[in-house]
């Protein structure tokens, strides 16, 4: 029985949460399934896109899934992709995928779209690469549902984006690994790309490190990081928006961060008057929101930026996952490296790992060990 797809209307929210809830339960961490004053907006929002599937003999819905972008953006996250338990393997999900792919990205709307998959179960990850999402890596311990969960980065570009990137020559010595298995799994190459000639930096001193301020007020939150950063100069974390403030108490430096309580997870956005004077407290900033319940902290650092990510490796950072053409600029795109650490333990025993998954997981767990194990020269005889 085919399903009748139609945009998500405001008379559809009590269902809506009703649907996420039968799917997800009580630990959904995600606005779009809980929260109806977001759900609202985002069916509003004219740069998105949230589509659901009704039974076309009771019209009772049955399903659900949205691609979100911003004003501005090329860019697009693929979410909340909900079945009725009742309704599972009946082809609701493709369906939907499908439609908001044609919708936003096969219509020219946007140069990406990806999407942040469970790995509890292969299921969700053939579904997305049914509808040409493509693996670019792995984010361990991202979420916090029953149990921490790792997620798999996906996406799927536009046609001509991939061939438009702009050229990296040089990067940390870490990322040469993660960056030949994206090549191989998509089919791109980094020409010339070479290892970085100068060792990673020391940590710095933590005189002050350790008096960080945590300031949790979204709206002042917001407003301050607007007065910052009044363009998209400095900084770049697509449909992520600061909720927190951290700040040693000479006032030196801001860290701007995307705190999600629920979900257990935070995401570093920008840092004032610039990433470098907050680059030696990378592990403060990463205890506080630990104290906060974050029990994984990522940064989106361009690949260009040698020097960020030089300091996010030093600091105990692991690159999981590179997105290739992820921001536009003029005529090009630049390629970005999702990097991360988890305060708790990553257990990976739990993962599905189809065939295209692998060589990330394999090549994390080598950059893990590489980061956080002690050398033979290292350990006392």
């Amino acid at each position: 029985m085919n399903p009748v797809v139609s945009p998500a209307s405001r008379t559809d929210i009590a269902e809506l949460r009703q649907l996420y809830y039968a799917v997800y339960g009580p630990h959904y961490p995600v606005a779009l399934g809980t929260d109806p004053a977001e759900m609202a907006r985002l069916i509003a929002d004219p740069h998105s896109l949230w589509l659901v599937g009704r039974r076309p003999d009771t019209g009772a819905l049955t399903s659900s899934a949205a691609i979100r972008s911003e004003p501005g953006s090329r860019i697009g996250r693929l979410e909340g992709i909900a079945v009725h338990p009742d309704h599972r393997a009946s082809g609701l999900a493709g369906a939907l995928t499908g439609a908001l792919c044609a919708g936003m990205l096969d219509s020219g709307r946007l140069d990406s779209v990806y999407a942040t998959v469970r790995t509890a179960g292969a299921g969700p990850q053939r579904l997305v690469a049914r509808h040409g999402f493509r693996p670019l890596g792995i984010l361990p311990n991202a979420v916090d549902l029953r149990d921490r969960e790792s997620l798999a980065l996906y996406a799927r570009h536009g046609a001509g984006v991939l061939d438009r990137r702009i050229p990296v020559t040089e990067v940390p010595a870490p990322l040469l690994p993660l960056l030949r298995t994206a090549g191989a799994a998509l089919g791109i190459d980094y020409p010339d790309l070479r290892a970085g000639s100068a060792p990673l930096p020391a940590p710095g001193a933590r005189a002050s490190a350790d008096r960080l301020e945590l300031i949790e007020a979204p709206a002042f939150v917001g407003r301050r990081f607007r007065e910052r950063f009044p363009g998209r100069e400095g900084w770049f974390y697509p449909l992520h928006t600061p909720n927190v403030l951290l700040t040693p108490e000479d006032g030196g430096f801001e860290v701007y961060a995307s705190l999600n309580r629920a979900g257990g997870y935070c995401s570093l956005l920008s840092a004032h008057p610039d990433p470098a004077a907050a680059a030696d407290h990378l592990e403060a900033v990463t205890r506080a929101l630990a104290r906060a319940g974050a029990g994984y902290v990522e940064a989106l650092v361009p690949l260009a930026h040698h020097e960020a990510l030089s300091a996010f490796l030093a600091q105990g950072f692991v690159a999981g996952a590179v997105y290739p053409a992820m921001r536009a600029d003029g005529d090009g795109f630049h390629d970005y490296a999702v990097l991360s650490r988890s305060t708790e333990r990553i257990d990976f025993r739990g993962v599905a790992a189809p065939p295209p998954l692998q060589p990330y997981l394999d090549c994390y767990v080598s950059a893990w060990a590489s980061t956080h194990l002690p050398t033979p020269s290292e350990v006392a005889p």
